[in-house]
């Protein structure tokens, strides 16, 4: 109560912000005529005027005034667009670093190009972030002039596309991409072999569009390029045809709250006598449980046409939040090959993760993040906690108009599609379009059958049909065009009405369900109403949509027939609109939760792989780098055998017998002639200091008796690989880890602890195992036989490897992580870069 009086007198904080820039807006308008003034080539050569002020001293907030009137002049000279006054001040929150909430049809795509092209005069890049490949290329095209028009160039990063062109785009002033891609590319650079062939320059500016979809929805989602495992398919077919015979609630239980499934004692006999196992819980028998398990998922879990497809004799996975067919993507974990299994079509190969990372942690490496989008006041705390990204609300050019009305509730799902039937037929008989929301592709032909009988022509727009969806998008806002569209699918395209849709009463929507994201609701709705157009929307929901009969059925049933409700009728109350919101809000916080949950567990990895991806950077650095990361590395390895030969600090016989034993089988030398050296022995740390100076003298010999472009390549190759072999090791060691982690909370252990204790040892270890096989590795190379042939066929082999490598997302929370298709593993069969004529795996790495 007092925060709403503090508002009035004082204006909310959204409110203060928006007003602390419209100075800024009226100084940039003062220079409109100034910049109509000049002719296109004086307005071209603004940016380099703008680049030398920059190198003088000023900063970006000295010229944004400046930068963005030119910007204003050339969006009017080149695409007749002039931006208003309030897409100045989205521009303006967007180059500060927080999120504009500008309501759909508000102009994102023109607001944009204000602080892209501010931020790229620093000569460092900065890039359009994008939910899919025809989003960003239509809007690159679409701006493109915009940019040329100032003298700047723009780059279009699109899946498929080659290395040559993919690093162009990203040396381009501006590039535009997906999510997808940029984060790949970021792996991808991080298993190549040359500095010369990573696409991405350093992360510096990006403004993400349809924010919420992608640092929200999407980060569920971890990106993960991997290769085939070793285990076959077979057990799929076998736990499958188990599964069948089992009952639900009888032989196993469901808990659709949280996605998970459990088997009873009694299922659990069924399975043991049908397997012929005596313990499926055994150790022995982990493997079978874990695909019992998976495929007790896949039936009772995922849905075909709602979680997925089946076509051409396939499982493609559907985007819950847009209705998008992911395409190339797969469930990791087994998950996938379950329901493979289940629609009886080829079981593909299981995969193991290459390499990963989450959203969260790659949009967090950039110098400065903005977004934008319709929908994000109902996450701004997530945004802040985990990106410290603010939200402002922009006001919207025109008022809004839109009627939302009161949600409907039925008892049956039959009497709601009946009324929405109803509902759509009025509408198409007064000329009015409508576009219609489902959450899965089942409901939209469930309408669709309802419509066809009844005589009335529609169009479907959902995963089956996205090839068509910019036609039907186009053609939504023609007179009496019924349009139905699962969740957000057209999402970023704005559906313009003629004359005679206005004059009939704007776009009308209707949903059919409510979302368990209060946001994909608010972007259904916002579909309507824009630029101050009339339109309406209305919720149609009943007590057997998965939402309210999850998490607020028994409540909402209690109360509609304690008011005589009967089949057919509806009720309309704000209360009911409460209950469904609070709900909502459960969900939300659960998924929060999901995402918090990844995140952390992400972030163990992440200081891991920052030092890993840091050492493969060093390694391509150059011959002065190596040789330096070399002596390090034979220090802190001569370091830990003193801590295992010498553990309380001094010296002793045996001690120094364990000391020379080991350097011997790393180096080659025997243990007389290191033990016939003139270490000083004064004490456990001078003999070590000497011998690490021992060493290091011995390796520069050792080194100056090659060439030193030849000893250079040998000697990174020898590296990479190591170091590629032992962290593909480690993640497939993490994701295991992951998994048991989870059982020790029986024990009262937290498993987040426990990960987090278990994966910085295992790291530790990893490090050591590298350093080991580096060391032994460089002092076992031979001048005679390293060649630049054999490098060169090590590296040809390596980049060929990385092409074929294909790319994916996967969805965590559940555990139904997507990956890659099948992938060549890295390396260990390459020849070994020391010459010696062997596989690496049988040379130099052990």
């Amino acid at each position: 109560m007092i925060a709403k009086v503090l508002a009035k007198i004082f204006g909310t904080r959204n409110e203060r912000e928006v007003k602390r820039l419209l100075p800024k807006v009226a100084a940039i308008n003062l220079l409109e005529d100034s910049m109509k003034a000049l002719s296109d080539e004086e307005l071209a050569a603004k940016t380099n005027e703008f680049r030398e002020r920059l190198s003088q001293g000023a900063t970006l907030d000295d010229i944004l005034v400046e930068a963005f009137a030119a910007v204003r002049e050339s969006a009017w000279r080149n695409v007749e667009m002039r931006p208003f006054d309030v897409q100045l001040v989205g521009g303006m929150i967007l180059h500060s670093g927080c999120i504009s909430e500008m309501k759909t049809g508000e102009g994102k795509t023109l607001v944009a190009t204000l602080p892209l092209y501010l931020n790229a005069l620093e000569g460092k890049g900065a890039h359009l972030v994008t939910v899919n490949d025809y989003l960003a290329r239509r809007d690159a095209d679409w701006m493109r002039p915009v940019y040329e028009g100032l003298g700047m160039e723009v780059g279009v990063v699109q899946s498929n596309m080659p290395d040559d062109a993919r690093s162009k785009a990203y040396r381009a002033d501006i590039t535009y991409g997906t999510n997808n891609e940029f984060g790949f590319d970021y792996l991808r650079d991080n298993m190549k072999f040359s500095l010369k062939d990573y696409a991405q320059r350093e992360l510096n500016y990006a403004i993400v569009d349809e924010v919420d979809s992608i640092l929200i929805d999407e980060a569920r989602t971890p990106l993960i390029i991997s290769g085939p495992a070793e285990r076959g398919s077979n057990l799929y077919s076998v736990a499958d045809r188990v599964i069948c015979a089992l009952k639900r609630d009888v032989d196993f239980e469901v808990d659709e709250k949280h996605k998970a499934v459990h088997l009873t004692e009694a299922g659990t006999d069924k399975v043991e006598h049908a397997l012929g196992i005596e313990n499926l819980y055994s150790s022995e028998n982990v493997l079978v449980l874990h695909h019992v398990q998976q495929a007790l998922r896949a039936h009772s879990i995922f849905k075909k046409d709602v979680d997925y497809v089946v076509r051409d004799d396939e499982v493609l996975i559907v985007d819950e939040f847009t209705g998008r067919i992911l395409s190339g993507r797969r469930y990791s974990d087994g998950l996938h090959q379950a329901l493979e299994a289940k629609e009886r079509v080829k079981i593909e190969r299981e995969n193991q993760t290459l390499a990963t990372i989450t959203l969260q942690n790659y949009f967090r490496m950039y110098k400065k993040i903005a977004g934008m989008t319709g929908t994000a006041e109902t996450e701004a705390a997530e945004f802040h906690k985990i990106y410290k990204l603010g939200v402002t609300a922009v006001p919207t050019n025109k008022p809004l108009v839109r009627d939302d009305q009161q949600d409907a509730i039925f008892l049956s799902a039959i009497d709601k599609y009946k009324a929405v039937a109803d509902d759509i037929a009025d509408c198409q008989k007064r000329g009015q379009p409508v576009l219609v929301g489902t959450v899965s592709i089942e409901v939209s032909e469930v309408i669709s059958h309802l419509l066809s009988q009844r005589g009335i022509k529609h169009e479907v727009l959902n995963a089956k049909q996205h090839e068509r969806e910019a036609e039907i998008v186009k053609n939504a806002g023609l007179p009496g065009n019924i349009t139905i569209a699962t969740n957000m699918a057209g999402r970023g395209t704005d559906i313009k009405l003629t004359k005679e849709s206005l004059e009939a009463g704007g776009l009308k929507i209707i949903g059919t369900e409510r979302h368990e994201a209060r946001r994909i609701d608010n972007q259904l709705r916002g579909r309507s109403g824009r630029q101050g157009d009339p339109g309406s929307s209305k919720f149609y929901l009943s007590l057997d949509d998965d939402l309210v009969r999850i998490f607020a059925g028994e409540k909402l049933k209690t109360w509609m027939l304690r008011f005589g409700m009967e089949e057919g009728e509806s009720i309309e109350d704000p209360w009911i609109t409460k209950s469904i919101a609070s709900a909502q809000d459960r969900v939300e916080k659960g998924n929060f939760s999901v995402r918090k949950h990844l995140l952390e567990y992400d972030d163990v990895m992440n200081q891991q792989r920052k030092v890993i991806y840091r050492y493969r950077r060093e390694i391509l650095e150059g011959s002065e780098s190596i040789k330096e990361l070399v002596k390090e590395i034979v220090g802190d390895m001569v370091s830990e055998i003193f801590s295992f030969a010498m553990p309380k600090g001094k010296i002793t016989s045996d001690g120094e017998v364990e000391v020379y034993n080991q350097l011997s089988k790393i180096t080659g030398m025997s243990e007389e002639s290191l033990a016939s050296q003139d270490f000083s022995r004064r004490s456990s740390t001078s003999l070590e200091t000497d011998i690490v100076d021992f060493l290091c003298l011995m390796y520069s010999q050792h080194r100056s008796a090659f060439s030193e472009e030849m000893v250079a390549e040998a000697e990174k190759w020898l590296l990479l690989e190591t170091v590629d072999f032992a962290w593909k090791l480690h993640l497939q060691h993490l994701d295991h880890l992951k998994d048991s982690v989870s059982f020790r909370g029986y024990a009262q252990k937290n498993p987040l602890v426990e990960y987090k204790r278990e994966a910085f040892d295992a790291f530790r270890r990893m490090m050591s195992q590298i350093k080991l096989d580096v060391s032994t590795g460089i002092f076992k190379m031979r001048p005679d036989s390293v060649s630049a042939e054999a490098i060169d066929e090590i590296e040809a082999e390596r980049k060929k490897e990385l092409d074929a490598i294909k790319m994916t997302g996967a969805e965590e929370g559940s555990k139904a992580q997507t990956v890659r298709r099948d992938a060549p593993k890295v390396g260990r069969n390459s020849p070994c870069p020391c010459g010696s004529g062997k596989k690496f795996k049988h040379c130099c790495a052990r």
